[in-house]
């Protein structure tokens, strides 16, 4: 009977141990996640700082309205591209590389402009109008590619557009859970980063990064025959690229890969731009 209180005693103690071991566990865990919130808080403020500091510097060059104003007429000029393509060249000239990138690209950037500070809504307006505009220029496309016997583009389109949508939709339902989990997680760097106000796991990251599937279309299409290139279009194309190069550094959250990703635009479509004014104009 001794031994059969003994061993209860001992169970009760081991019981209250554990207890208490899995709330101080629970209780670090906490301050660790509140910790490296805190963290990445203290860390984004020096930059929010900077670009505050910026702005508030006299002249154009530290304007974030005027680079911002400017990068959003060059798009309305991408915008009036398509359109004016739309209304005086032929169908077979429209890339069908280019095309559906630019839908995407215009897409995000149009969640950007509304949730970037300062808030750009002409910005925003143009690329929900590009988008419009780049849906007809692709209406178009397939049309004449179908009249013309080439179904085969038509449906190859049409598969990678399903598996893009397929995950599409899947990143943006799982996205949310994922980013709370590995800020929980305290993992050091990979925490900070899914943390960050420009991260992964958000717009600021993901419309930089659209904008270099533009820059990388154009490289790939770097020996693309000048009677196919779209000379409105391109220069749109450059001109936003060197606002935008700007305009990245002055906005809140400041955005390096945004920066990056304009002089690379900048790059590739004035190549473009020069071959096509060459072509139609010097030679």
């Amino acid at each position: 009977m001794f031994a059969a209180a003994n061993s209860r005693r001992v169970a009760s103690v081991a019981l209250r141990q554990s207890r208490a071991v899995a709330r101080r566990f629970l209780s670090d865990g906490k301050t660790k996640v509140e910790t490296t919130a805190k963290e990445a808080a203290t860390k984004a403020e020096p930059v929010a700082k900077k670009v505050e500091e910026e702005a508030a510097k006299p002249g154009i060059w530290h304007s974030a309205e005027f680079w911002g104003g400017m990068g959003a007429l060059a798009g309305w000029g991408m915008s009036g591209a398509a359109i004016y393509d739309a209304a005086q060249q032929g169908p077979e000239v429209i890339s069908m590389t280019m095309t559906p990138v630019l839908i995407v690209y215009s897409t995000l950037f149009a969640r950007w402009a509304w949730v970037v500070k300062p808030r750009n809504l002409l910005l925003m307006g143009c690329h929900v109008t590009n988008v419009a505009a780049q849906l007809n220029q692709l209406r178009r496309a397939l049309e004449h590619k179908s009249a013309t016997g080439q179904q085969k583009q038509v449906d190859d389109l049409r598969d990678k557009t399903m598996v893009g949508g397929a995950v599409l939709a899947g990143s943006l339902l799982a996205g949310p859970h994922v980013r709370q989990m590995l800020t929980k997680a305290n993992l050091g760097v990979v925490t900070t980063v899914a943390a960050a106000d420009a991260g992964p796991f958000t717009v600021h990251f993901w419309a930089p990064m659209s904008k270099w599937l533009i820059s990388g279309a154009s490289f790939l299409e770097l020996d693309r025959p000048t009677d196919k290139i779209s000379l409105p279009q391109y220069t749109a194309l450059t001109l936003t690229g060197f606002f935008f190069s700007r305009y990245s550094l002055l906005v809140i959250p400041i955005n390096y890969t945004l920066c990056s990703v304009n002089v690379a635009l900048f790059g590739s479509s004035a190549w473009h731009l020069g071959r096509k004014i060459k072509a139609d104009y010097i030679d």
